[in-house]
């Protein structure tokens, strides 16, 4: 799942004109290579189209190197990508995991059952990896509990509601094949397929 929008808000109440002095070279230094770490992750991470994000994961049985191996090669995508979960479908992988950020720490997740708790929903703007810039309004249950094991097998179970909600959802959906867009209204995914068809016939 891409940063959520609203994580991207900044106090800019104080702003005078005066805030944004240029960037010295040790500054521009960095934000260029973050902005490289950040492409060449994209890179990494299968895009709208590939025929593996409409794949349903298989379980985990083996907690084992390989398996720690592969959550923190995802974590690391993860957040070279701005993101705050990322499925191993994404990276091309048919196991039922994925790696995400709650509340600023990073949890890996495997053979995730999701629970919804209660029957109210919000609507809210979700953006993919996998989906480059496309954003587009989604229904979901706003608290669930979440059954899973860590990467050593243990068990994990989590209540959580607002966005860590949403983002576990999400998650979830890629391990069974399903994208956001499948969960939008009908307007949206017109809009949306309308901006990813151009880049399929160019990336084909």
């Amino acid at each position: 799942m891409a940063e959520h929008e609203h994580t991207h808000d900044h106090d800019h109440d104080h702003d005078d004109g005066h805030e944004h002095d240029e960037l010295t070279e040790a500054e521009a230094q960095e934000q260029a290579e973050r902005l490289l770490r950040k492409e060449i992750a994209l890179s990494q991470i299968r895009q709208y189209g590939d025929p593996v994000l409409r794949m349903r994961a298989d379980e985990v049985e083996a907690f084992d190197d390989e398996l720690r191996k592969v959550s923190e090669r995802m974590i690391g995508l993860m957040h070279d990508a701005d993101g705050i979960g990322l499925a191993a479908t994404q990276v091309g992988i048919l196991r039922r995991m994925f790696v995400c950020t709650l509340d600023g720490e990073d949890h890996v997740l495997v053979n995730p059952v999701v629970t919804p708790v209660g029957d109210e929903t919000e609507v809210d703007v979700e953006g993919c990896l996998s989906l480059g810039s496309v954003r587009v309004p989604v229904e979901r249950v706003t608290r669930v509990t979440l059954a899973a094991q860590d990467v050593a097998g243990e068990p994990v179970a989590l209540e959580l509601e607002g966005l860590p909600a949403r983002i576990v959802q999400h998650e979830v959906d890629h391990l069974e094949g399903r994208l956001m867009l499948d969960r939008s209204d009908a307007e949206s995914r017109r809009e949306a397929l309308g901006r990813l068809r151009p880049r399929l016939v160019l990336t084909s």
